[in-house]
């Protein structure tokens, strides 16, 4: 199955960060001064796939591929040099994906649904996360699954189902040289997502607003703007 490709011009996609990636390293309070505070960094990139990456590449990513001298490169280059266990909808361990949505209730519903299989697999539903969303524009041709017909696989709402299908079919897109992919959200009915396979396809990163998510006691949330 090869979707047809649109072309779009979106000017403002919504992806959520948890805000605590705006913070101070957590050992600065152990230093007293601006030299100290170089060193621990230093000593941080040691260990930070980010930056080994930006450096050395990983398994399926090419250091060069990786974003330089924009804002936002940081939340860029993570983006793809970090990868959850067993991958996403449309990338395994291998390499990371963009991904984002059209709309901040479909970009709220997808973060809420991971943050809560977190919480859900330590049994408990006591958390307050604030997100900052930053915004991104995108232009060009990418596949579009917004009309295929049937309900392909790699769309469902399981991911022990849908997110193997879905690693398979992006990684043949890309071999063909595809952007990316648009797609309903599982989270959100009538939301529209889009994962960018390349770094630099996310152009003009920029902040937005901020989002307090709140479960209290139950998988159910709250959203709060900030």
């Amino acid at each position: 199955m090869t979707p047809p490709q649109t072309t779009i011009c979106q000017q403002a996609t919504i992806r959520l960060v948890p805000t605590a990636y705006y913070k101070p390293p957590v050992l600065a309070p152990l230093v007293d001064g601006d030299e100290e505070l170089a060193i621990l960094a230093e000593i941080e990139g040691l260990t930070n796939r980010r930056l080994k990456a930006q450096s050395t590449g990983l398994p399926a990513l090419d250091p060069r591929e990786l974003a330089f001298n924009v804002w936002g490169q940081s939340y860029i280059n993570a983006a793809f040099a970090y990868t959850r266990a067993g991958g996403n909808r449309f990338n395994d361990e291998s390499r990371g994906a963009w991904y984002c949505a059209f709309e901040d209730l479909t970009a709220i519903e997808e973060v809420a649904f991971h943050k809560t299989r977190e919480l859900a697999a330590i049994g408990v539903f006591e958390e307050q996360t604030v997100y900052q969303s930053l915004l991104a524009a995108f232009i060009g041709d990418f596949h579009d699954m917004r009309e295929v017909e049937g309900n392909p696989a790699c769309l469902g709402k399981d991911p022990h189902t849908a997110y193997p299908e879905g690693q398979a079919f992006a990684a043949a897109l890309r071999k063909d040289g595809a952007r990316g992919v648009i797609y309903p959200s599982a989270r959100r009915k009538g939301g529209t997502c889009l994962v960018a396979f390349h770094p630099h396809l996310v152009q003009n990163v920029r902040p937005g607003a901020r989002w307090k998510l709140i479960w209290d006691g139950s998988p159910d949330y709250t959203a709060v703007a900030e």
